[in-house]
């Protein structure tokens, strides 16, 4: 499994356990770069540890503030929102460009069902 894959899996187990996610923020609001596709990516982490990292070792990401976001919110606001606009998700990204999988909110939607599945069981 990539980095990238073990940082997604990682991510709809942590959301669930936590009930929350993490953006970053400053005055203009949350970052949305555009990917190797073109496509804007909002990023999202599933703990306050990982985006605090990013914040910490990724220049372009220095001058951002972190956001909790509750899961509820996440769910019914924010995903909406993407989906709307046609950005993606960044999940979890991490290392010195801070990158990894960018999902379509319907995917993070789906993997957040089966990850509160399994944690059912």
């Amino acid at each position: 499994m990539s980095t990238s894959a073990a940082q997604a899996s990682a991510f709809f187990a942590e959301v669930i356990r936590n009930q929350q996610v993490f953006t970053v923020a400053d005055d203009g609001g949350v970052p949305a770069p555009k990917n190797r596709h073109g496509v804007r990516a909002m990023p999202f982490w599933s703990l306050k540890s990982r985006a605090q990292k990013v914040v910490d070792t990724v220049p372009a990401y220095r001058d951002f503030e972190l956001e909790p976001v509750s899961l509820v919110d996440f769910r019914d606001a924010w995903l909406p929102d993407l989906e709307s606009n046609g950005f993606l998700v960044g999940v979890n990204w991490s290392g010195k460009g801070a990158s990894g999988y960018d999902l379509s909110p319907a995917d993070v939607l789906a993997g957040l069902a089966a990850a509160e599945t399994a944690s059912q069981h």
